[in-house]
């Protein structure tokens, strides 16, 4: 199956890799000095360094060309939910290069522009082709490296999950169909905020007991904006809800979890996100979250402690006391 990936960041880079063990691979960025760098290296140094990029894949700045090398085949988008539009305009400038069976957006989060699930963004660009989105527990680093792998497919229309199965679902990498989009979108954008949540309650060193009550709450908190907008809850139980959350609260290789570790030590949101080198996408999508909530009538209380600690309006322990004060509840929801 031909294979294009549209974004050459640490996540692009990675599913690129793995997709090439089996297929023809391009692989897009927008830097044209990153691509021929990249190209003579094997290796991106920038966003996933120490991972080669095997012989079946090319890398490029040509998006017309990446379309085209994609003719037929799998369209995968690996931007940033912020840069995700630009790039689906660009695809539709570019309709006559080749058209794709099928794309999976590999972003997760809230446009904080719009306030829109990447579905919704894909939907405003028009695109006349499958679409679907690729999530699920995982880091770069371990799938460019060929470990075990299990992520979910989701989309309305069976042809863009059958294509993720064809294309992806090879050696350590298990490929789950679900037709639950916005709970698998919901999931994976939540988790990123409460991963920062979780980052702070353990830079705070306030114990395993506090962290798994966090997590746990912070699914509830998950679920509940999941249902208010049509979700299964079923999907929150599962590797796009659940398994990511895990994963990323826990993870030494979260961004967002280190972010929240950092705001604990007091350091300023700017020199933390500058350090990274990589978006951590809980930063922008806590605020697009909670604008969410509210349209919904959906209570957030982690989400709205995060976004207090963002914004400079709360100290990190200041906010979590303020978690630990709200009345109890006749039942836990």
């Amino acid at each position: 199956m031909n294979v294009s990936v549209l974004g050459a960041g640490a996540w692009g880079t990675a599913i690129a890799c793995h997709a090439a063990r089996r297929h023809r691979v391009h692989l897009w960025a927008r830097d044209a000095d990153q691509a021929r760098d990249m190209g003579v290296r094997r290796e991106n140094v920038r966003y996933l360094p120490g991972a080669h990029l095997p012989d079946e894949l090319t890398v490029g700045s040509d998006l017309g060309a990446a379309l085209e090398a994609c003719d037929g085949g799998l369209l995968l988008v690996g931007t940033t939910v912020a840069g995700f539009g630009a790039v689906l305009a660009g695809i539709a400038g570019h309709r006559a290069a080749g058209r794709p069976a099928a794309l999976l957006w590999l972003c997760k989060g809230i446009d904080p522009q719009t306030g829109r699930l990447p579905h919704q963004v894909a939907q405003a660009a028009g695109l006349d082709m499958p679409c679907g989105a690729l999530s699920g527990p995982s880091f770069a680093q371990e799938v460019a490296a060929g470990l075990p792998v299990a992520l979910v497919a989701a989309a309305t229309d069976q042809v863009a999950c059958n294509a993720a199965v064809q294309c992806l679902h090879h050696d350590a990498a298990r490929i789950y169909p679900s037709e639950d989009l916005i709970g698998v979108e919901i999931g994976g954008a939540m988790k990123n905020v409460i991963a920062i949540a979780a980052g702070i309650c353990d830079g705070l060193e306030l114990g395993l007991n506090a962290r798994a009550a966090l997590v746990t709450r912070g699914l509830a908190e998950i679920a509940r904006l999941g249902a208010a907008l049509g979700a299964s809850r079923d999907t929150f139980l599962g590797l796009a809800g659940v398994g990511d959350l895990v994963l990323t609260c826990t993870g030494d290789l979260s961004r967002n979890r280190r972010v929240g570790l950092a705001l604990a030590a007091g350091e300023p949101l700017d020199a933390i996100v500058g350090r990274l080198g990589h978006v951590a996408e809980g930063v922008p999508c806590a605020r697009a979250a909670l604008g969410l909530g509210s349209r919904h009538g959906v209570d957030l209380p982690i989400t709205e402690a995060v976004v207090a600690v963002l914004d400079g309006r709360s100290g990190a322990r200041e906010a979590v006391l303020s978690l630990l004060s709200r009345e109890p509840r006749a039942k836990e929801t």
